[in-house]
């Protein structure tokens, strides 16, 4: 009568990483919940990749940055638990969702500032603290940093601050959740061809290059190459595993 199955919540699901991310911990057996903003039609496409993979699926709305929506999502991720899964907790949070925002240190207004900060800080923190009665003992946390915090470059001040804050607050949540066997860890992207800050690495040939030239395996990153460790990091292959920063870059400026 107990659906055993693990769930995966995934937020930023409906496109670049979070997509990939989707489909690769469905092929470990896991069923997935994505969130998505405004491309319903993209993660509805996401929710049939799954569902080809075998597993249960499911998408949600949400503005990851806009704390005072959290409680209307939660209730609705309880009903979607209970229709769709036959489940009143999950077991992995996937803090993916984000967004691109850059300018010199002197340019940064208070407006770019608080959307980095709503969505990439302050969102996964208040995100978390209210899932945390959700999420099964012993399962996972896994926060999406960036290779910005170990690879300092001009223009990134405001969003590299942010995600530096994440891999902390990813250290404090291994402490506190350990006694309830729940794993915390951040992986550390490098610079990927998507439409992420308007799809400079994918679409700009200059940007590209430049990229290629600084990372040890020659070119610039993939969805594809990320999705694979986000599934790992739910498996139990994983499970003495907390509170490590994992870099998935290529090898960028080494």
């Amino acid at each position: 009568m107990e659906n055993k199955s693990k769930i995966a919540l995934i937020t930023g699901g409906s496109r670049g990483l979070g997509r990939d991310m989707a489909i690769r911990i469905a092929e470990k057996g896991i069923d997935v919940i994505i969130t998505y903003i405004s491309r319903e039609e993209d993660a509805h496409n996401v929710v049939k990749l799954v569902q080809e993979k075998g597993r249960k699926a499911a998408a949600l709305q949400l503005n990851a940055g806009e704390v005072n929506s959290f409680d209307v999502f939660f209730t609705q991720l309880k009903a979607v638990l209970q229709d769709t899964f036959n489940a009143e907790r999950f077991d992995f949070l996937i803090n993916n969702a984000g967004i691109g925002r850059n300018a010199p240190l002197g340019e940064v207004t208070e407006q770019m500032f608080d959307e980095l900060l709503n969505v990439h800080f302050k969102g996964v923190y208040f995100l978390t603290q209210g899932a945390l009665n959700l999420i099964n003992d012993g399962g996972g946390i896994i926060n999406v940093s960036s290779g910005h915090t170990r690879m300092t470059l001009a223009r990134y001040s405001a969003y590299g601050s942010m995600k530096a804050a994440i891999e902390a607050f990813t250290r404090y949540l291994a402490v506190e959740l350990g006694p309830r066997g729940i794993r915390s860890n951040v992986i550390a992207p490098g610079a990927i061809a998507t439409d992420f800050s308007g799809g400079v690495v994918r679409d700009n040939p200059e940007v590209n290059r430049m990229v290629t030239d600084m990372t040890a395996l020659g070119r610039a990153g993939l969805p594809e190459d990320i999705g694979g460790v986000v599934a790992f990091l739910c498996t139990d292959d994983a499970r003495w595993m907390t509170a490590q920063r994992i870099e998935v870059s290529g090898g960028m400026r080494l």
